[in-house]
């Protein structure tokens, strides 16, 4: 691990401490946490949004879809 250096205001600070307290995990902790988390939700959008562009870009057509509609159809009993 590195150390590195942030700069927070007074209010994102305590918020932090208090989060860390809560958490009991110390500050640093939290924060890797924190971000872990949030640069893995910036992955996923940027998955969803390539996900949507292909989309875009080539549709779905009306049969590609209707094999698996007749499949998860329940059965008539």
């Amino acid at each position: 691990m590195q150390t590195i250096q942030v700069v927070l205001d007074t209010k994102l600070l305590n918020a932090t401490d208090l989060a860390a307290k809560r958490q009991k995990v110390n500050r640093s902790a939290l924060i890797r946490h924190a971000l872990q988390e949030h640069l893995k939700r910036l992955h996923d959008l940027e998955l969803e949004e390539r996900d949507r562009r292909g989309y875009r870009a080539k549709p779905q057509r009306d049969p590609e879809f209707r094999v698996w509609e007749d499949a998860a159809a329940w059965p008539e009993l």
